[in-house]
């Protein structure tokens, strides 16, 4: 459906009254969530992920303790590695010397071999959150992931000169927009998404979607798109600054699936708990990687909703929650997924049928 961006200012200025109507399945991946390093090169004002040298427990994790992880999430039968890691993490000279005694040159070449031994050795796909990287790294990360994602938050480049995005290059709206676009050339099923309430206005939501969906109608590679609520959190420049209001991510929501109706709408369940139901009838119909054995290491206070619950909460409004890989079905095809992503997309739908 195409709408002017007056239109688009007019739904997010307006009482929400439709409903949606759409399928009533509602997706989700079972996953696990594996903070490589949380050394970063951003100092976002909202963030309690990036540790410094001094601060961080550990520099990096080791394959050792990454595998014995996968171990446990293969019994579960979780089928998405999430890896997150600080943004330029291997700029710093520290984590550049213990991924060289490690003999890897790169942060992408040791998530490569750790994504590489995942797809050989089990049924889980991995999905990289991988921040700015070359257009190189990211064909190379392709080969051994389902899917990538990298959220836009917004297209605001004066938040670069605030408390939220000050003296964090990573941020700049033209670097991220760039990456997304390098994906869609690259044909890599992607993620992206807004993050609300950090310091940026109505306009620019409704500009921010309108670059995501400008880029969408050249490559076609976007799956699902976030609509992510900023959370204050204790310890951060941002401790003290207001949550966005209710109405204003539900009219997001609404917004975001009539721009994109062929697209999964993202809302996190463990930011929004008790009010999930609201969101799935403004139009949202996933609630992404939910994880039974691991933290949400970038909003460590808020847990994880038990998904038996889930599934009667949305049972008792007339929607079905099902579970999908980290890759969508209409991206499982070889000109999106490598062989060996490929095959084990296969081999794990001959044992469930996965949307």
């Amino acid at each position: 459906m195409q709408i002017t961006k007056q239109e688009a200012y007019n739904i997010l200025t307006q009482d929400f009254q439709e409903k949606q109507s759409r399928n009533h399945i509602i997706t989700y991946t079972k996953n696990i969530f594996i903070p490589i390093t949380h050394i970063c090169q951003n100092n976002c004002g909202y963030c309690t992920f990036k540790e410094t040298p001094e601060e961080t427990e550990k520099l990096l994790m080791t394959k050792q303790e990454i595998e014995k992880q996968i171990q446990i999430a293969q019994k579960h039968n979780i089928t998405e590695a999430l890896f997150t890691f600080g943004e330029s993490s291997d700029k710093n000279p520290l984590i550049k010397e213990v991924l060289k005694q490690e003999n890897y040159n790169s942060m992408s070449d040791y998530v490569y071999t750790l994504s590489e031994n995942i797809l050989k050795n089990t049924n889980i796909l991995p999905h990289t959150n991988m921040g700015i990287i070359t257009k190189k790294e990211l064909k190379k990360l392709k080969e051994v992931n389902a899917s990538m994602g990298l959220m836009l938050e917004t297209t605001n480049k004066k938040l670069l000169k605030t408390i939220t995005h000050k003296n964090s290059p990573g941020k700049r709206p033209s670097k991220r927009i760039r990456l997304i676009k390098q994906a869609g050339k690259l044909k890599i099923p992607f993620t992206t998404g807004l993050l609300i309430g950090i310091g940026e206005s109505t306009d620019d939501h409704i500009d921010s979607l309108y670059k995501i969906r400008e880029i969408q109608d050249k490559y076609h590679h976007i799956q699902e798109i976030i609509i992510q609520n900023f959370k204050p959190k204790k310890g951060t420049p941002m401790e003290n600054y207001p949550e966005p209001k209710q109405e204003t991510m539900i009219r997001l929501v609404h917004l975001a699936k009539i721009l994109f109706p062929d697209i999964s709408i993202q809302i996190p369940p463990n930011l929004n708990s008790n009010q999930t139901n609201k969101f799935i009838q403004a139009g949202a119909d996933d609630l992404g990687g939910i994880s039974t054995i691991t933290k949400d290491y970038v909003n460590p206070n808020e847990e994880w909703p038990n998904i038996i619950n889930i599934k009667n909460e949305l049972g008792s409004i007339g929607y079905e929650l099902k579970e999908r890989l980290p890759v969508y079905k209409k991206f499982r095809k070889s000109e999106y997924l490598s062989e060996i992503v490929y095959d084990k997309c296969i081999k794990l739908n001959k044992k469930k049928e996965y949307l």
